[in-house]
C-alpha cells in the first residue's frame, strides 16, 4: 500500500525550475532513498512534500489524503515528521525540552511519558543528558536529539535529509544502524542522503536525481551494484 504518492511535481524557486515532473511512491514499511548529487533537487522535494514549500503543479498524497497545500504542523499531526538537514535542535533549550517540542501532536501525558522512556531506551545519552542544553552536544549527540525528537512523534513516516552529514565514519555507522532499527519497528522512511553507499545498504528502493528529474530508480540492492551507480555516487570504478 502506498504511504505517500509523489505526482508530476513541479517546484520553482523564483524563475529557477527546481523539480521538473517528478513522480515517485513510497509504500508502506519501506526505506526509500533519494539520492544524487549536490543541487540535484533532493531537498526541495523533502520541503515540498513536508508543507514547507508549494509546488507550481502536481500533487503530494499521504495515505490518499492530498496534503499538497496544508500546513507543516497540520502535516506532522497527521503522521510525517521531518529531520532536516543540519539536525536543527533549539540549541538553548534542554534535551528534554526539545524532545517534548516534538512530541506537541499528543495531548495524551501517559502516552507523552512511555514514548519519551522508548526513546530513552533507544538513545541512552539522550538521557544522560537530559538537562544539557542541546546546542552544547557533540554533532552525533545532536543528530541523535533530532532523530529522538522526530520520534516523540509517534510518526508513520519519517522523511530524513542528510543524517550523516558532518559525522565521523563511527558515528555514521551508528546512525545507519538506529535507521534499520526504526524501520524494522515499523516506521516507514523516506531517505536523502549524500553517502549513496550507505543509503543504500539499509534501503528497498532507491530513486537517482540529476537537475530535478528522476534519472534511474529500482532495488537498492540492484543500483548498489549498477556500473553507472558505482562510478558517479560509489566512488567506484
Amino acid at each position: 500500500m502506498a504511504m505517500l504518492e509523489i505526482k508530476d511535481l513541479e517546484v520553482y524557486y523564483g524563475m529557477i525550475h527546481a523539480i521538473k515532473g517528478i513522480s515517485f511512491v513510497v509504500n508502506e514499511g519501506e526505506v526509500i532513498a533519494l539520492i544524487g548529487a549536490n543541487g540535484a533537487g533532493k531537498t526541495t522535494i523533502l520541503h515540498t512534500i513536508t508543507g514547507l514549500l508549494t509546488p507550481k503543479q502536481g500533487e503530494v498524497l499521504f495515505e490518499d489524503t492530498d496534503i499538497t497545500k496544508v500546513p507543516a504542523h497540520k502535516i506532522v499531526s497527521m503522521g510525517m515528521a521531518h529531520i532536516p538537514e543540519g539536525r536543527r535542535v533549539f540549541s538553548h533549550l534542554s534535551v528534554y525540552e526539545n524532545l517534548k517540542l516534538g512530541a506537541f501532536t499528543r495531548k495524551d501525558h501517559r502516552e507523552f511519558q512511555d514514548t519519551l522512556i522508548k526513546t530513552y531506551q533507544r538513545f541512552p545519552r539522550l538521557e544522560e543528558r537530559r538537562n544539557q542544553l542541546a546546542g552544547t552536544l557533540s554533532g552525533g549527540e545532536q543528530q541523535m536529539l533530532a532523530m529522538g525528537r522526530a520520534l516523540m512523534s509517534h510518526p508513520k513516516i519519517i522523511v530524513m535529509d542528510e543524517p550523516s552529514m558532518g559525522l565521523s565514519p563511527l558515528l555514521v555507522s551508528e546512525v545507519f544502524k538506529i535507521i534499520q532499527e526504526v524501520s524494522a519497528g515499523g516506521t516507514t522512511i523516506l531517505l536523502v542522503e549524500q553517502n549513496a553507499k550507505k543509503a543504500l545498504t539499509v534501503s528497498d528502493r532507491a530513486y537517482v536525481l540529476e537537475t530535478g528529474k528522476i534519472v534511474l530508480s529500482g532495488g537498492a540492492e540492484e543500483l548498489l551494484h549498477d556500473a553507472a551507480i558505482k562510478k558517479a555516487y560509489l566512488g567506484e570504478v
